[in-house]
């Protein structure tokens, strides 16, 4: 019989609050799972919700949205963000998330290298 497949679902996993203010739920990181170089998150922003703008020296995102509709300001540029878009964030590129509608901003966010608070800097912005 063969090993089973290392993988997580939403439903089994727990969220918490990063230093950004989004809350998150880590789908694969180096935590708990066979990556080493990277991170899978689920981000949610609530409806009326915002994160506070920040940079990571090191790492680069990529935010796929998944539901609803925002705001997204990276570097000097700002716009709107919605289900299907996809971002990518170089690294030491400030951003910040924005969700003025009535239902949650829902993005996955791929980190390289993993996700870490150590890497993040607040702007204060």
């Amino acid at each position: 019989m063969s090993e089973p497949l290392e993988k997580a679902n939403l439903a089994d996993l727990s969220s918490f609050v990063t230093k950004d203010g989004s809350t998150i739920r880590e789908l694969a990181g180096p935590a708990w799972t066979a990556a080493r170089n990277q991170s899978v998150a689920e981000a949610t922003v609530a409806p009326g919700g915002e994160t506070a703008e920040h940079f990571h020296p090191i790492t680069e995102e990529i935010y796929f949205f998944l539901a609803g509709a925002g705001r997204m300001r990276l570097g000097e540029r700002e716009g709107p963000v919605r289900a299907g878009d996809c971002v990518v964030i170089a690294p030491g590129t400030p951003h910040k998330l924005w969700n003025p509608g009535r239902e949650r901003l829902v993005l996955l966010c791929c980190c390289a290298p993993a996700y870490s608070d150590a890497d993040t800097v607040m702007t204060g912005r």
